[in-house]
């Protein structure tokens, strides 16, 4: 069944234009969301041809195949702007949005969120909806004080780089301690190369992050 046929039309303007679907089985049991990477402030669109989004194509690949066989939707959080832009944290809102919209066209479905840099600080954002079963968030942009306490229950994996010189690990770090304290499951995965881009042994980070949408969903 097509993606349109499974979750009805999308509209780039309506709220079913926030889910964009790459994988959609007839009757899907469980469902991974990617959400790419953007800007600190940005009210723009983003542009057609977007890297940050392109970067998580290999992601949306690697979860497919590790899905193999099973009834698992895989699709991606479209932004309306390009930017968090502060206090009105957009893609934080367009990923909710996409929430709502899977439930609303497929049920209470067992969520997987991956996202990378901003679409990690996103995602995590995300985390609190009932239907998400799991983070994985991907050197993502934590500043201090991001919330944590709506993330007790879900488990979450934070993979970085040390090295990276556009978000800082020791942040993600701290907000892995700050998560497990409020009572999330909550690893954290040092990555050995790859800075921000993760374009350095690509391979090692989407072998991993197979490995834990397997893993998240195990049991659907």
């Amino acid at each position: 069944m097509t993606a349109s046929a499974a979750l009805g039309p999308r509209s780039p303007r309506g709220t079913a234009g926030a889910l964009l679907v790459h994988r959609a089985p007839a009757v899907p049991t469980a469902a991974v969301l990617l959400l790419h990477g953007g800007r600190a402030e940005g009210m723009e669109p983003p542009p057609l041809v977007n890297l940050p989004a392109l970067r998580m194509r290999p992601f949306v690949a690697a979860a497919t195949s590790a899905l193999d066989g099973r009834r698992v939707l895989v699709g991606e959080v479209r932004y309306r702007h390009r930017g968090w832009n502060g206090d009105r944290r957009d893609p934080a809102k367009d990923a909710q949005t996409a929430l709502d919209v899977l439930r609303e066209r497929a049920g209470p479905l067992p969520v997987v969120l991956i996202g990378h840099s901003m679409g990690g600080r996103a995602a995590l954002r995300a985390g609190g909806d009932p239907m998400v079963r799991g983070v994985i968030a991907l050197a993502p942009w934590l500043p201090a004080g991001e919330p944590v306490a709506h993330l007790a229950g879900r488990r979450i994996y934070v993979l970085h780089d040390p090295a990276d010189r556009v978000t800082a690990a020791s942040d993600s770090w701290a907000f892995v301690h700050r998560a497990a304290a409020a009572g999330a499951e909550a690893a954290a995965i040092p990555m050995t190369v790859g800075g921000h881009t993760m374009l350095r042994s690509a391979s090692a980070w989407h072998q991993r992050v197979a490995q834990l949408t397997a893993g998240l969903l195990a049991d659907d």
